[in-house]
């Protein structure tokens, strides 16, 4: 295998046979591929969409080693860890084998940048950027206080209806309205106990904030949601503060989020809880003039 050379599967075992040492050594920082995965793994590998997911691993130096790993599950778009200018554009070629679209790449800030500029010279698409994130891992956890009035528990089955509802609506805020079924996702979350709401003290729920499960020594916290009309309360904080503190009780090592940069609120309130900057990430989403199939229409 040469040292820009990707391997392709859609093989989620082969995959993982071959990158997961490399994934779990830095948990924090492949956060997305070790949880995206594990929900795969747990849910089959149509979870996120009907579209076949695709895996990627490049190795180097002919070690053997490990250097970059990519998850592509449309229609969102492919994830892929660190990479260096050469292996971006190496990675842009390859993408442009594949036989579905490639809708767009996230990853670290550069990364992603560096990736977007080949595929524009690979394809003649433009990009842009969608989003700027901001991972962050908790330190020291602060309960913002005021406390509003009311409790914390685990959502149940008696939630599913509002759970599919409000991630409805957290996806289309958030630009993510083609993604998964919101049945599919409140199944999953149930299954685990992996969204805790915030209600008042008649029994309102009024917020939640979700928690994937732990996988590496690391979780992280997502979604975290309140309907518009009841922002501005401190029941996103509180919500989000309970779940981290029901995280590190269990022992997980990393407790994660990643924040939207351009909310500068979000930002703030994490930080408060307690939450530390790890790396900056981006969202870039490609033009639909780039080419669709090649390669006689095979997936490689």
């Amino acid at each position: 295998m040469s040292p820009e050379n990707w391997y392709l599967t859609e093989d989620l075992d082969d995959f993982l046979a071959r990158a997961g040492d490399f994934l779990s050594a830095q948990p924090a920082l492949h956060t997305v591929l070790l949880t995206t995965t594990d929900a795969l793994r747990r849910r089959g590998r149509h979870f996120y969409g009907p579209e076949d997911p695709v895996f990627g691993v490049l190795e180097g130096n002919g070690d053997g080693r490990v250097r970059a790993a990519l998850l592509h599950t449309p229609p969102f778009p492919a994830h892929v860890t660190a990479l260096t200018p050469v292996a971006a554009d190496a990675l842009a070629d390859r993408l442009a084998e594949l036989d579905h679209t490639v809708s767009g790449i996230s990853g670290p800030r550069e990364t992603a940048e560096a990736v977007a500029a080949a595929w524009r010279r690979r394809t003649g698409a433009t990009g842009t950027v969608q989003q700027r994130q901001r991972l962050y891992r908790l330190a020291e956890l602060t309960v913002p206080q005021p406390r509003p009035e009311g409790r914390a528990r685990i959502a149940d089955d008696g939630d599913r209806a509002l759970l599919e509802r409000w991630y409805g609506e957290f996806a289309q805020a958030v630009g993510n309205g083609a993604g998964r079924d919101p049945a599919a996702w409140a199944d999953a979350r149930i299954a685990h106990g992996g969204v805790t709401l915030w209600e008042t003290p008649d029994g309102t729920p009024v917020s939640l904030a979700g928690v994937t499960p732990e996988t590496a020594g690391q979780v992280r916290v997502a979604p975290v949601y309140t309907p518009a009309g009841l922002r501005g309360r401190g029941y996103a904080g509180a919500a989000t503060a309970e779940v981290s503190r029901a995280a590190r009780a269990a022992g997980t090592a990393e407790i994660l989020l990643f924040t939207d940069l351009a909310n500068p609120t979000s930002n703030a309130l994490y930080q408060l809880i307690g939450y530390r900057p790890v790396a900056d990430f981006a969202v870039w989403r490609f033009g639909a003039d780039g080419p669709k199939k090649t390669d006689g229409g095979r997936r490689p």
